[in-house]
């Protein structure tokens, strides 16, 4: 597989797993709907691909607001996930980044170092 996206996840916020799986679910949609627009050939031959995401962590806010402005000034697609304070968090806290799809070497260059989702 030649393409994936990365979806980053505040650790530290505490979300119960169904929390969580819904934060990761808004921010891979939100990143695959920009992917589709600005590059969709790329787009493209991810879902051909099966559409490979991985889960990844971060333990703050800072890191996670980091990882977002490192993929920007990378030039790869990415969007930030604001909770709207429905159920467990305050409204406007961030909660996930969403990255890619883009090539693989592309997006490890950003998300590489952190730790999948336990």
């Amino acid at each position: 597989m030649r393409y994936k996206q990365v979806i980053v996840v505040r650790k530290d916020l505490g979300m119960s797993c169904g929390k969580l799986a819904a934060q990761a679910a808004h921010a891979s949609l939100e990143a695959a709907e920009e992917s589709r627009r600005k590059i969709p050939d790329v787009y493209r031959r991810w879902r051909e691909e099966g559409a490979k995401k991985v889960v990844v962590q971060v333990n703050s806010e800072e890191e996670l607001v980091k990882v977002y402005q490192e993929a920007i000034r990378n030039g790869l697609v990415a969007v930030i996930i604001r909770d709207a304070g429905l159920t467990e968090l305050e409204p406007g806290t961030l909660t996930a980044v969403g990255i890619g799809p883009h090539e693989n070497e592309k997006v490890d260059k950003v998300t590489g170092r952190l730790k999948l989702y336990r």
